[in-house]
């Protein structure tokens, strides 16, 4: 699960990057910088919780 969340992290990334370089895409960079935090937050909740089991 960590391993598919790490995958996701660093899409985001290349997508905000991406999305930065691009002048017309910054919207993607946008999405891509919103769905980082999202997937990081998700992660860390889930690990948080995985170790109080």
């Amino acid at each position: 699960m960590l391993a598919f969340l790490a995958v996701l992290l660093v899409i985001w990334v290349v997508l905000a990057v991406v999305g930065f370089v691009v002048k017309g895409l910054f919207w993607l960079a946008i999405v891509a910088l919103v769905l980082l935090v999202a997937t990081a937050a998700y992660g860390w909740i889930k690990r948080k919780a995985a170790g109080r089991v």
